[in-house]
């Protein structure tokens, strides 16, 4: 409580002292306060406190528009931001490190989530207190000091060449054969691949140009079979809808996330194979893609990640390639 309080001090008085003035009063209150005890009373935040919290967040958000990212994440941020806020009940330039640890070890005892959501959550949070100090609402941020929560690492599993093929074959008709081939070939999100155009796809160097996290493009390549199905599906329709994969009936609208992830989770489904999503033939893509050789910064390139760490988590190296290097190189 007392850090709380010489925070909120040293916010108030900082137009009116230099740096070192600043410091110098932080060691002074800190000098006089250590051997009083100090209470805060409770009280709900104002009308002007609350404004002022709303106000800040709008900005942190509207940044983040300006970066690109999509709605979705926007939502995210929001919606855990605003979680907090309202369970601490202060304003935002006076909230501590012990009130966000407090605030992450409660909510992991009360909704009983995993690590890994605790650890998404301090992420948001230390991109909004970055985005205030760096904008000079606050004067330090508070979660720097809270660290990456560990977690236990799990290998994912990925498609078999076997549950690929049972895939296909399980495929009724063109349109889904052709979007599995394209999803397993370029490793593509599933966003990326509802946005997709007839006109973004060149046959002839087989590959197409897909928009991407940030309003990035960059082009993905696909594979013979994958150029094969894509040309019999387009063959088949009977619309005028530019997007590459529509709806069987009419209007023949453009497929949407969820209905491609609700198709694949059927196919999936209907084949007897456990957890079959979009997101497993990216993931499957990539960790292929290393084991036969491709380096990682090409893997990257593919996948469209800003970060190679990122990339990393999707590229789990197959452990018996690990066994027969082990072999090769220990003996």
């Amino acid at each position: 409580m007392k850090a709380k309080l010489i925070n909120s001090i040293k916010i108030k008085m900082k137009p009116l002292l230099n740096k070192n003035q600043i410091n110098e009063l932080n060691e002074t209150l800190k000098n006089t306060l250590k051997e009083y005890d100090v209470i805060k009373k409770n009280k709900k935040l104002t009308i002007s406190e609350f404004k002022e919290n709303k106000e800040l967040l709008d900005n942190f958000l509207s940044s983040k528009q300006v970066e690109g990212c999509s709605e979705r994440t926007i939502d995210y941020y929001k919606t855990t931001i605003n979680k907090m806020v309202d369970c601490v009940n202060l304003k935002i330039e006076s909230i501590t490190t012990d009130d966000l640890r407090k605030y992450l070890s409660d909510y992991k005892n009360q909704t009983d989530v995993s690590k890994t959501t605790i650890d998404n959550i301090r992420r948001v949070l230390s991109s909004f207190f970055s985005w205030l100090e760096d904008e000079d609402y606050i004067l330090k941020n508070p979660i720097r000091r809270i660290h990456k929560i560990k977690t236990r690492k799990v290998v994912k599993e990925v498609l078999s060449d076997e549950h690929f093929e049972i895939l296909r074959d399980n495929c009724v008709n063109i349109r889904d054969l052709a979007m599995i081939e394209l999803l397993a070939s370029t490793g593509i999100r599933v966003g990326e691949l509802v946005n997709l155009n007839i006109d973004d796809v060149f046959f002839n160097e087989r590959e197409c140009i897909v928009l991407g996290k940030g309003d990035s493009e960059r082009i993905v390549y696909f594979d013979a079979k994958t150029k094969i199905h894509l040309q019999k599906y387009l063959e088949s329709r009977n619309d005028s809808n530019p997007a590459l994969f529509v709806s069987f009936k009419k209007p023949y609208n453009r497929l949407g996330i969820n209905g491609v992830e609700r198709r694949i989770r059927e196919l999936g489904r209907d084949a007897n194979i456990k957890k079959v999503h979009p997101h497993k033939f990216r993931r499957t893509m990539a960790t292929n893609a290393i084991d036969k050789g491709m380096p990682i910064e090409q893997v990257q390139k593919l996948l469209g990640h800003v970060q190679i760490d990122t990339t990393m988590q999707y590229a789990m190296v197959n452990q018996s390639n690990v066994k027969i290097a082990h072999r090769k190189f220990i003996g």
